[in-house]
């Protein structure tokens, strides 16, 4: 049976990178917004309605909204005042008087062109629309607002009409309104400077407009407003048949033009002041005028908030409408900007969707639309990615598309799509590019040599990569590739480059450095990466044992569970022999005047004091703080303990942290081994791992013992990546504090396979140092994360003392009825053999590791007894 945990895809660190690097380096153009106030008009409009649409009395109360809340924590981490109100409203006072064009700049950054609806009231106090030129990177464009034109005109003609009764006067004054109306919506079609006409009928009169024009009832309601005109103090067109006939007539024009590039008209939908009527703010009321005019291209505005989901279905299922999701960053709060954006995608085109701040008045709407924008769609569209919903690529397409392509081609402003330039010394965000990530490293200290990206193969042989450091940052610079070309005989190889049966050195993985893996080290002048391989296509390889372990973290994340593993490295330090003076190995063990497990005395010898403390110190140099240092039992031999990280990081740092150890052990003359049984009188050398579930839940019982019993489950299957080797299965003994052999789990015993700590804090007892860890905690955190899936039960029952002194009725009592495989062979037909695992792991995987690791064994197997131990040694 296969589990779907393992058929979910997955997505590397570099392909969430690209993603982001789209979100943060693509030019917006801003298909709508409004102007900014002149200066000296700032202080007539309330500062606190950059975050709302409440007006009067009602917008004291958004203080306490989640909107306003998020953007004061946000423009005071620009502006580096104090977390409120007071403080943000101080320090952009303070901007508007010492930095005006460099606050305004700041906050428009980004843009590439605003397309500008100018009909806001109070005209007088908004800069023009060419004004904003100087903030963008190509020149703005107007949006003529159709009922602002038609109110202009019958404030013209009712002036010149005055208080006229006579209906023949009335009827020409309507007939040259419409006259008027009709010569400057023509006029505006010609206008290069307008891109498309906006209405507010939504504000007006609501979108359930007339499917015809009712032109008598269209001359009654202006004549009125003509008789009445002095007494009425007119200022805006709020009568249901005259706004009706103002948008048909404003269709019927677009739609009639000789221009095969149709200006769109915008339509405001949804969120907006109290002068909206809710229940008819819904863009699903004007399903029947997008069927009337089937070639005038409409926008459905601010995503129709709360509407977005009849906003998403009528832009899929209408071919000249088009969904724009401005206004809510940040008139809403993030989680439902994120709901929002979810919404709109369930069912509408991405080729369908444009993006807009709705800015107005107050430059902080731009900065913190964007802000806000840029912050969700991380969240969003990362998680599509990892989760497999979308491919990296398709969301870089995505991105460009939504922010910049689809409004330069619906409003014909043929401008060329160039990414932005990013400052280099920006913040990190959530998900910082490489080059970010680079530059934060690097920073404070010299350059290296060189660079190393390394990986593990099926053998566990670390192998790496190097390129000179001059030649890796013009590749950056240059906006090449950094990925390395590798055969695809890398997951075909053992120890000493022979290939397998039926692997050949054709076809080549593209080996892609996750610059969050970088490190000092392990030696000067190198700088370290771990490395995930691809295929040309970008796409993850199923035999990637980096790649396995990423999609184990995912698997888990998918069902809310995040990981913390820790590491004791248990080592055997060596003296380096001279086979030139007659020595008969290359290694022999250290001179010691009793050796012990946690004794103090080993200590005085100089030489070894001096080469544990540089370990530790050199490891704190590239942040990596080492939790314990102490003797075991071997002579020479000690364990060093990592700290708590996720799985990925902690893989990384593992075997980062073992290349520095062996380096610095080498250049002090000695031979660091990670041998599990270097010598039959002596305990072994294994490689414990403490795992704990990090997420909220982890600490419940119904959570981690479902985890722990999914991996005790697949025990015997995942010990053929945990014992990797024959020398794995000399260690393996009963009594010796080795986790023993058998299938169980005890607390605080550490003759159990699993030892649990405390709560969901456990210890895997069953590894050693020759194992894969991306492959063996690959393996442990699939099953385990199955476990939580499946519900499965701890059937096992606390054993409380060594599992191989248990009575039979005990271990009927405790069900510890398996044993852990007793060699290689043993362990891979059990691997075989659980379906189940196999189908988390992949069978491509299986299929591979098992053959190379028979393959292994018949080269191991013609060696003797000391041929393998000193084989062993020489490459762990």
């Amino acid at each position: 049976m296969t589990s779907w945990v393992g058929a979910r895809s997955t997505a590397t660190s570099s392909h969430i990178d690209a993603v982001v690097r789209a979100i943060r380096n693509t030019p917006i153009i801003d298909n709508h917004a409004h102007p900014l106030l002149k200066l000296e008009a700032q202080g007539k409009h309330p500062l606190m309605s950059i975050t709302t649409e409440a007006t009067g009395d009602a917008i004291d109360s958004a203080i306490t909204s989640l909107p306003h809340l998020r953007a004061v924590r946000q423009l005071a981490s620009v502006l580096e005042c104090g977390l409120t109100w007071e403080s943000v409203v101080a320090a952009i006072e303070e901007k508007r008087i010492d930095t005006p064009e460099d606050w305004v700049a700041d906050c428009l950054a980004g843009i590439e062109t605003i397309l500008v609806d100018d009909g806001l009231d109070d005209p007088e106090d908004a800069q023009e629309y060419s004004w904003h030129d100087d903030y963008t990177r190509s020149k703005c464009k107007r949006i003529v607002r159709i009922e602002k034109v038609a109110a202009d005109l019958i404030k013209k003609i009712g002036k010149a009409v005055g208080t006229a009764t006579q209906t023949d006067v009335l009827d020409d004054a309507f007939d040259e309104w419409i006259q008027e109306f009709d010569a400057q919506i023509k006029a505006a079609i010609e206008d290069p400077e307008v891109v498309a006409f906006k209405s507010v009928v939504c504000y007006r009169t609501g979108l359930d407009l007339q499917k015809d024009v009712d032109e008598d009832a269209a001359r009654e309601a202006f004549g009125e407003i003509m008789s009445n005109f002095c007494l009425l103090d007119f200022k805006r067109l709020q009568e249901r048949s005259l706004n009706g006939l103002v948008v048909h007539r404003t269709a019927m024009l677009v739609r009639d033009s000789s221009s095969r590039q149709k200006k769109p008209i915008q339509f405001h939908t949804g969120l907006g002041d109290n002068d909206i009527t809710l229940s008819t703010s819904s863009p699903s009321h004007l399903q029947e005028f997008i069927r009337a005019y089937p070639t005038v291209p409409i926008v459905l505005l601010h995503a129709g908030y709360p509407f977005t989901q009849e906003t998403g279905y009528l832009a899929s299922v209408y071919e000249n409408v088009y969904a724009d999701i401005g206004e809510v960053f940040p008139a809403v709060s993030h989680d439902g900007q994120e709901r929002i954006l979810r919404q709109i995608l369930e069912l509408c085109p991405w080729s369908k969707i444009l993006w807009s701040t709705d800015g107005h008045w107050f430059s902080e709407t731009y900065l913190l639309a964007i802000m806000q924008m840029r912050e969700v769609f991380e969240t969003v569209l990362c998680d599509y990615v990892r989760k497999g919903h979308i491919g990296w690529r398709a969301a870089v397409e995505l991105v460009r598309d939504v922010l910049f392509k689809n409004a330069n081609k619906l409003y014909h402003l043929g401008l060329e799509f160039a990414e932005l330039e990013v400052e280099s010394d920006v913040e990190l965000g959530p998900f910082p590019s490489d080059v970010e990530l680079l530059e934060v490293f690097l920073k404070n200290q010299e350059a290296p040599d060189f660079v190393r990206i390394c990986w593990n193969d099926f053998t566990a042989s670390s192998r790496m990569r190097m390129v000179p450091f001059r030649k890796f940052m013009s590749l950056l610079s240059e906006g090449k590739s950094t990925d390395i070309g590798i055969t695809k005989a890398v997951f075909g190889l053992i120890q000493n480059d022979t290939l397998i049966p039926g692997i050949s050195a054709t076809g080549e993985y593209r080996l892609h450095p996750d610059f969050s893996s970088l490190k000092k080290g392990p030696i000067e002048g190198h700088i370290s990466m771990y490395a995930e391989f691809r295929e040309k296509s970008g796409e993850s390889v199923a035999l990637c044992p980096r790649s396995l372990l990423q999609r184990a973290v995912e698997a888990g994340g998918e069902n809310g569970l995040t990981f913390l593993l820790g590491f004791e490295i248990e080592f055997l330090l060596l003296e380096r022999l001279d086979r030139a003076a007659g020595a008969a190995t290359r290694y022999g063990t250290l001179m010691t005047d009793g050796h012990a497990w946690s004794v103090s005395r080993y200590y005085a010898d100089p030489k070894v004091s001096k080469l544990l403390r540089d370990m530790v110190s050199e490891l704190e140099t590239m942040g990596i703080y080492v939790e314990q240092l102490h003797a075991e039992s071997a002579t020479g031999q000690f364990e060093l303990i990592l700290p708590p990280l996720p799985p990925v990081d902690a893989v990384d740092t593992l075997l980062h942290t073992r290349d520095v150890m062996s380096a610095l052990a080498t250049a002090a003359g000695f031979k660091i081994t990670l041998h599990p049984k270097p010598f039959s009188h002596a305990c072994g050398t294994a490689a414990h791992t403490h795992m704990s579930i990090s997420s909220p839940n982890g600490s419940k019982p119904e959570v981690y013992e479902s985890f722990y019993a999914g991996i005790l489950k697949h025990l015997r299957g995942i010990t053929a990546f945990t014992y990797s080797n024959p020398t794995s299965f000399e260690r393996l003994a009963d009594g010796v504090w080795a986790g023993g052999r058998w299938v169980t789990w005890g607390t605080q015993n550490r003759e159990t396979a699993l030892r649990k700590i405390e709560d969901s804090h456990w210890e895997l007892k069953a590894m050693d140092g020759l194992a894969n860890p991306y492959f063996a905690m690959g393996a442990v955190l699939l099953a385990g994360v199955n476990g939580v899936v499946a519900k499965e039960e701890l059937v096992w029952g606390d054993c409380e003392i060594d599992p191989a002194k248990l009575t039979g009725n005990d271990r009927k009592e405790l069900n510890v009825t398996q044993m852990l495989p007793g060699s290689v062979e043993e362990a891979l037909t059990a691997l075989r053999a659980d379906e189940e695992l196999v189908g988390l792991l992949g069978p491509e995987l299986v299929e591979r590791y098992t053959a190379l690791k028979e393959f292994e064994l018949n080269f191991l197997g013609e060696m003797t007894e000391e041929e393998r131990r000193a084989w062993i040694m020489e490459r762990y």
